[in-house]
């Protein structure tokens, strides 16, 4: 067992401390909270993926290794947060890296004991003895479910001699989730940076455009600023030329960008756990043709429209429903819709061309948690909540029942949004978002 120190009692007050006392108060004083690291991945044979740990146990802690489990235990006299982690070990350190071993993960992450993983079958018995509730993410990784099990029927045998099982199991998202919605001042800043990173990899993209440009060499301009910036791609990196800007997840980007096609780029960076969300869509030649234009103009409205609805007070349906009706009214008047507006809108025809919602939470996961729906009611805004709002069009190359002009056109604009008391702060505003704006920055990068 790692004892503290003063580097360790200086790391209990960091924000991941408070995070863990906040919880555990929500939790309360009989309960137990359980939050396993998540598991390397292969990727071929011997091979794994790059290693990025679950986001409940980065929020509470920092830790950044494999093979770790954290316990809370609210109340405990010898410490109420405990990590099972990986022991030091200079043979595989040669190999994979440096590990915090139990003694770093009480002085630099801050819990109050640390034991090696290996002991976690002997000790997490005795730990779940005497609460009556469990918090844990039933379902998420079946593996650990049955080792959970197996504890808490280890405890159950030894009813008859006086133990006191859990009988209450509940899902920690419901208080977590709650807890991650809200960011604090140093998530904000992460996630400012990780915005200010994508902005810089929007705009090599826009600057390197040109025709003939293939969509994974506009990929590499992207995520080559992520690298430099010490930063990783949040997720898989969308670049959509042509027609496969219609196709919402492509992710082939394969394709070569012919002259007059628009190229869409999805792609956001992530620091230290916090994701950016950004998309942009520029005609690879440097300027729009005006089909183009109208409907990136189109867009663009519709997207403040939905963020005039970014304020406290306001549901959260509301930036869906504000961007729907401008879309409808737009496609209406160019004639991609017939019909009266309330129609289109109840019916779902606008869906033909806009067939996702306006936005979604964004945090430590890119699609981050947290209820949209409160007592099935549409959620109300507050501050603290950062979500991003996209608004699209996508028309189909293959529907004939719309004029050629259109076709193969497929638009997205997207910017990530923090709500404040005073209203929305868009922290990806720094990058050009009017086809005006885009035609600038494009025609600055050609010089």
């Amino acid at each position: 067992m790692a004892r503290s120190s003063p580097d360790s009692r200086a790391a209990a007050r960091t924000p991941h401390a408070k995070r863990r006392r906040q919880l555990m108060r929500m939790a309360g004083g009989d309960a137990i909270v359980i939050v396993p690291a998540a598991a390397e991945r292969i990727r071929s044979r011997d091979t794994h993926f790059p290693y990025r740990q679950d986001s409940d146990l980065l929020y509470l802690t920092g830790f950044p290794e494999p093979d770790a489990v954290l316990a809370l235990i609210p109340g405990r006299a010898h410490g109420e947060s405990i990590l099972f982690c990986r022991e030091r070990d200079p043979e595989r350190e040669g190999w994979d890296g440096p590990r915090a071993g139990p003694e770093g993960a009480v002085d630099v992450f801050g819990v109050d004991d640390a034991y090696p993983i290996s002991d976690l079958d002997d000790i997490l018995p005795g730990l779940l003895e005497g609460r009556t509730r469990v918090y844990y993410h039933f379902g998420r990784d079946a593996d650990f479910d049955l080792k959970l099990i197996g504890w808490l029927n280890r405890v159950r045998a030894q009813v008859r001699s006086g133990a006191q099982p859990p009988h209450e199991f509940l899902e920690l998202g419901h208080l977590l989730d709650e807890l991650r919605l809200f960011k604090d001042a140093g998530e904000l800043k992460l996630m400012q940076k990780a915005a200010d990173v994508s902005v810089a990899g929007h705009q090599a993209a826009m600057r390197a455009a040109r025709p003939g440009i293939t969509e994974y060499e506009i990929q590499a301009e992207i995520e080559y600023v992520f690298r430099r910036s010490a930063a990783v791609p949040a997720y898989n990196s969308i670049v959509g030329a042509g027609a496969n800007a219609c196709v919402l997840h492509y992710g082939a980007n394969s394709a070569t960008a012919r002259d007059g096609d628009l190229v869409l780029v999805d792609a956001g960076a992530e620091v230290h756990g916090y994701a950016a969300d950004i998309t942009r869509t520029f005609p690879v030649s440097g300027r729009f043709s005006a089909p183009q234009r109208a409907l990136h103009d189109l867009v663009c409205d519709a997207q403040t429209a939905a963020l005039a609805k970014a304020r406290p007070g306001e549901a959260w349906d509301s930036l869906h429903g504000a961007a729907v009706r401008t879309l409808a009214e737009g496609l209406l008047r160019l004639g991609l819709l017939r019909g009266k507006l309330e129609s289109v809108i109840a019916d779902g025809s606008y869906k033909r061309f806009y067939r996702h919602k306006t936005g979604h939470w964004l945090g430590l996961d890119v699609h981050d948690v947290g209820d949209y729906r409160v007592d099935g009611q549409s959620r109300v805004l507050e501050p603290g909540m950062v979500f991003t709002i996209e608004p699209g069009l996508y028309i189909d190359a293959a529907d004939r029942t719309v004029d050629a002009k259109w076709r193969g056109i497929g638009i997205r604009i997207e910017d990530d949004v923090l709500v404040t008391k005073n209203g929305p702060r868009v922290l990806t505003d720094a990058l050009a978002r009017s086809a005006d704006e885009v035609e600038t920055l494009m025609a600055a990068g050609s010089r």
